[in-house]
């Protein structure tokens, strides 16, 4: 097996192991959305502890793939794929920011049980302005920066022909979609509204297709090689 399928092999499987660490946060991790979250968080810390690790776990498959996608894309367009890159990398960022923050309502929560103070502004305040990093570094920043690697990588992926063109277009569509619900929260709409649903199933889906086209079959270099040539 040469180096490039196993690349493709390795991106494909970074893929899908990003997309159940992030799936599986959402299921297991606590509930940020109750009324009493501050107090509940104490009492759901294996919860807490769950979505931040699995946080950080899809940061660093982030970062993973575009490093690993890094020698193959430079050779088609060396500045999107060092783009692909430092935008993938922000994106950890973002989602290291998540779990921090997260962790840090965990022992806000702590504190605030153990105070047992009629007088919670305090500790109200400092979980409102927590909560509100955690939602605007995941779901507002994160978004954009990812929306926007991901038009970087479908727009090598089209113009070099290294996945089929119906792959490549349909990943371009769906990152301009998903690059739009990142300023839905900007009008007041929720993250987990209908609408955003909408707008980031397509490239999600995909991404899935993607990564079981590069496991099974992986680059298509012949084209590619062709119109390296060629230039």
């Amino acid at each position: 097996m040469n180096s490039n399928r196993k690349t493709a092999i390795i991106v494909g499987a970074l893929y899908i192991l990003g997309t159940v660490a992030g799936i599986l946060g959402e299921v297991f991790g606590p509930n940020l959305d109750a009324p009493d979250y501050l107090a509940n968080l104490s009492a759901n810390e294996n919860q807490v502890l769950i979505r931040a690790m699995l946080d950080f776990t899809m940061a660093v498959l982030t970062v993973g793939i575009s490093i690993y996608l890094y020698p193959i894309l430079k050779k088609h367009n060396e500045a999107l794929a060092l783009g692909h890159v430092v935008f993938r990398t922000i994106e950890t960022v973002f989602f290291t920011v998540c779990a921090i923050s997260l962790l840090t309502l965990l022992t806000l929560s702590q504190e605030f049980v153990i105070a047992g103070t009629p007088d919670a502004s305090y500790f109200q305040t400092l979980a409102t302005s927590l909560l509100a990093v955690h939602e605007w570094a995941g779901g507002v920043f994160a978004t954009i920066v990812f929306s926007l690697s991901a038009l970087m990588l479908n727009y090598i992926l089209y113009r070099s022909k290294l996945l089929p063109r119906w792959l490549s277009g349909w990943g371009l569509i769906g990152a301009a979609f998903y690059l739009g619900s990142g300023f839905l929260p900007l009008f007041g709409h929720d993250p987990r509204s209908t609408i955003y649903l909408l707008m980031e199933v397509p490239l999600f889906l995909q991404e899935m297709v993607l990564a079981v086209w590069l496991i099974v079959k992986g680059f298509n270099l012949v084209n590619t090689a062709g119109s390296l040539m060629a230039k």
